[in-house]
């Protein structure tokens, strides 16, 4: 238990010692086992994870926590098919695990399994991160059956900005069912999102709703419209404000070089940031005076802020991207955008801006596994480490693109 605090305070070598004193006590303790592995994950070695889950799962096998998480690790490992194998070891033991059938269906999407994928999705709202974020509504929830035709549909946002960015282009497809759709989303997204097609009303969340008949969670529209690869549209649906666009570039002046907008790191509270984020110094090699660099990211971390003061050709604009519709007008006049997986990928592509997404060796599973390409942003191309941690690797290809 002490071992559990120390990781739930983001301690994970010290949780790592307190785990291995208890199995010095207790060799054959199959939940220190299972913990150990969990924190294993956290310090992003999966594959020592993994013997860790075995280990306990030789003590005790119908342990469906274990192997639930030992799919995890295997996912991570992108070793897929084997991770849906201990998933449904797990689901055998215990159907109703809802964690485990949420993990499943992002395996299956990372997969491209997209049908069994969206519905195991919906599993979301029964697992422990998602239970308070649930939306107890009077209205009925509509996932694609009901008839829409003269009826009002609430669409709301659920999780990051980057999700609310890529999915709102369905808003487009329900109004086609001759629905009013009001939006709501985060405030920082309302602005920009004014004029998306198909959306009568767009609401920052906390504002008063208007009456509704039905209502939808932004990520549940895939599995409304059974979203596949054959019908996935690759096609700019997000523009920038002219009146925006013109005022930054007065700001920015001449175009004299090439525009680069960069954005290494995300928000340092989301789950998978130790994966997915890197250092403005490993950045550095990139920047050289062949172009002009841009930073698009609002916050610096204290490490980064002090490369950034000591490195020419790279101008913070950070201070001045009030929300995203500034966001969107500096993206507008790059002429590349590279950015690691952020709200700031998802927003380049939405307008069609060229952009260069740096992916961890276990990709987000929206990028899917392999491609180099999209189906959801024409306009992206992706660079994908080809071993856990390899940034250096992932730099080395973009430095040789650009």
């Amino acid at each position: 238990n002490y071992g559990n605090v120390l990781r739930a305070l983001k301690c994970p070598e010290q949780a790592l010692a307190s785990y291995d004193r208890a199995l010095e006590i207790k060799p054959d303790y199959a939940e220190a086992l299972g913990n150990r592995g969990n924190t294993l994950r956290d310090l992003n070695r999966p594959e020592e994870a993994l013997e860790s889950y075995d280990r306990a799962l030789e003590i005790k096998p119908d342990y469906a926590e274990a192997l639930g998480n030992r799919g995890e690790a295997l996912r991570v490992l992108n070793r897929a098919a084997e991770a849906l194998a201990s998933y449904d070891h797990a689901l055998q033991i215990k159907p109703d695990h809802a964690d485990v059938h949420w993990n499943e269906a992002l395996c299956r999407l990372v997969m491209g399994e997209f049908k069994v994928g969206w519905q195991k999705y919906e599993w979301r709202w029964k697992t422990i991160h998602f239970i308070p974020a649930v939306r107890n509504f009077l209205q009925p929830l509509w996932l694609g059956k009901e008839p829409l035709s003269g009826k009002t549909i609430l669409v709301h946002a659920e999780q990051g900005l980057g999700d609310t960015l890529q999915f709102c282009r369905y808003a487009r497809q329900v109004a086609a069912l001759g629905a009013t759709v009001v939006l709501e989303v985060q405030p920082a997204l309302k602005s920009l999102l004014q004029g998306l097609e198909g959306a009568s009303l767009v609401i920052g969340k906390g504002e008063r709703l208007p009456d509704f008949d039905y209502h939808c969670p932004l990520m549940s529209l895939p599995l409304a419209f059974q979203a596949d690869l054959s019908n996935i549209s690759a096609a700019a649906y997000l523009q920038s404000e002219p009146a925006k666009r013109q005022q930054w570039q007065d700001r920015l002046g001449p175009a004299t070089k090439a525009r680069i907008g960069l954005v290494w790191s995300g928000a340092t509270g989301h789950q998978n940031d130790h994966n997915r984020s890197l250092s403005l110094q490993q950045l550095t090699p990139l920047i050289s005076d062949e172009a002009q660099y841009y930073c698009l990211q609002k916050e610096l971390r204290p490490a980064d802020e002090a490369v950034l003061a000591n490195t020419p050709g790279i101008e913070f604009l950070g201070d001045s991207l009030r929300d995203f519709s500034e966001t969107a007008a500096v993206v507008e006049l790059m002429d590349l955008v590279i950015t690691v997986d952020t709200s700031v990928a998802h927003l380049a592509g939405a307008m069609g801006k060229e952009v260069w997404i740096l992916l961890p060796y276990s990709p987000d599973w929206r990028w899917l596994l392999e491609r180099s390409d999209s189906p959801w942003y024409g306009s992206a191309r992706l660079f994908r480490q080809t071993a856990i941690g390899d940034w250096a690797g992932v730099l080395g290809q973009v430095q040789e693109a650009l």
